[in-house]
């Protein structure tokens, strides 16, 4: 899968972490967007290198000095080949004044140079950073997602099942929520989902009756969490006597359900009247914190059993 991406874009992102000003330079408005492949995005930015060139290159305080010694001849041509169509933005670090000929090359090829007091390694980890990010598999899952005991806690099940009454009460009880309605997986690591709220909803729920919520409103700031891992999902399903007598009493409905090449626990919870759900939830969580940590309960009750039977 290709993605598109243009240095106003990189430029943008990098601004909210890192001050960068614009020197000289802006794209071309008739240029096309680059096509990027994903598994090239670690080479789109770095330290100048005229080999294998990077599509948006850094120069540091040693670059700078390299340039500053050799030849005009050499260095004319350097600049030929740093201010190319395989450019998208020339970033200055160190607060490095950049050259009358650098902003003559930026303005004449209509590529962006900028300039920043941050060094060149943190340009370049923080963009990378970014770029990263930006080109990780994700996913968009319907749920409600919430912080519960520290452990990232996604609640899915049929619209109206009672997700986000579910979530107001956990709420209340003193959790987290993280997004409601779409939450958005990143897979950060061979193992590591990400989940977090997209912007335009951060903040908000949507409950029946109640309508659109301000959760930071009206619970504060604690209320709510930017991210969290994925560690399990609940998933809510109404059932009817005969399904819920079916169900396994001692091992419970665990099971384990597949995101982006990542195992992710997953319980099953009935939905039926008088049942205190935002209870059970949390007795989820700190069972499924303890099977993390190698306590399982049933085995442990098995083994209890037959003990007393083998000394029968």
């Amino acid at each position: 899968m290709s993605d598109t991406i243009s240095a106003e874009s990189i430029i943008v992102n990098l601004s909210s972490q890192i001050e960068l000003n614009w020197v000289a330079g802006e794209e071309d408005p008739k240029r096309p967007l680059h096509v990027i492949e994903p598994s090239d995005h670690a080479t789109l930015i770095g330290h100048l290198n005229l080999i294998h060139k990077n599509t948006i290159q850094v120069i540091g305080k040693t670059e700078h000095k390299y340039l500053q010694k050799i030849g005009k001849e050499m260095h004319d041509g350097t600049l030929k080949q740093l201010f190319c169509s395989g450019t998208i933005a020339v970033i200055l670090t160190d607060n490095i004044k950049a050259p009358i000929e650098y902003k003559r090359y930026a303005n004449e090829k209509h590529i962006p140079l900028l300039s920043c007091k941050a060094t060149s390694n943190e340009i370049v980890d923080t963009a990378r950073y970014y770029l990263s990010d930006l080109f990780s598999e994700k996913t968009t899952i319907h749920g409600v997602f919430m912080e519960v005991f520290g452990a990232g806690v996604l609640i899915t099940g049929a619209s109206s099942v009672g997700k986000s009454e579910l979530a107001l009460e956990l709420i209340s009880r003193g959790h987290r929520l993280i997004a409601d309605d779409a939450p958005e997986f990143t897979r950060k690591g061979p193992d590591i989902l990400d989940g977090r709220s997209p912007d335009i909803i951060k903040d908000f729920i949507e409950v029946r009756g109640l309508g659109v919520l301000n959760i930071r409103e009206m619970y504060g700031d604690n209320a709510l969490k930017l991210n969290k891992y994925l560690r399990l999902i609940i998933h809510m399903e109404r059932l009817s006597v005969k399904q819920r007598e079916k169900l396994d009493r001692l091992q419970g409905s665990w099971k384990t359900t597949n995101i982006l090449g990542v195992n992710v626990e997953q319980i099953l919870m009935p939905v039926a009247p008088g049942r205190n759900l935002a209870v059970l939830v949390e007795a989820a969580v700190r069972s499924h914190i303890l099977r993390d940590a190698g306590h399982n309960a049933t085995e442990q009750f098995m083994e209890l059993q037959q003990q007393a039977i083998d000394n029968k």
